[in-house]
């Protein structure tokens, strides 16, 4: 049986006058494994997070939550801490997340229609979903 490379199979490796040998490092790193696709992972696990979306208030829970708005403007020098859950846009895609801070009420901004916390941090009245507080015991 003559096979194709029989003249060749039983020769020595040929071996360069002019180069050196290439290290193993550098022979393992021509079959190292790269991404050919790069961004792409990055973009599936975008594509899968998971963002909620807005709970509209009906009619009577913004005036309910108008009313607390009011109390504790009215006992802003109490420094009585508050829980409020919001709202907040996600950057990238449609919709967002709730997001839960504790704190206290430094001021009320009835002409931007934020809230702002001791920590400087706003929150914009519109995107608040529950207000919680010990001054609320009573209503």
């Amino acid at each position: 049986m003559n096979n194709k490379y029989d003249d060749i199979i039983n020769l020595p490796r040929h071996i360069s006058k002019t180069r050196r040998p290439m290290s193993q490092k550098n022979r393992a790193a021509q079959f190292a494994p790269f991404a050919a696709l790069s961004g792409f992972e990055s973009s599936i696990k975008e594509t899968a997070r998971l963002t909620d979306s807005k709970i509209e208030l009906d009619e009577y829970d913004k005036l309910y939550l108008n009313e607390k708005i009011k109390i504790i403007q009215n006992s802003l020098k109490d420094k009585n801490l508050v829980k409020i859950t919001y709202f907040k846009k996600d950057k990238t895609k449609e919709g967002g997340s709730y997001i839960v801070i504790e704190g206290i009420v430094k001021d009320i901004d009835e002409y931007n229609l934020t809230i702002i916390m001791k920590d400087n941090s706003k929150i914009i009245i519109n995107d608040i979903l529950e207000i919680e507080s010990e001054l609320f015991d009573f209503i």
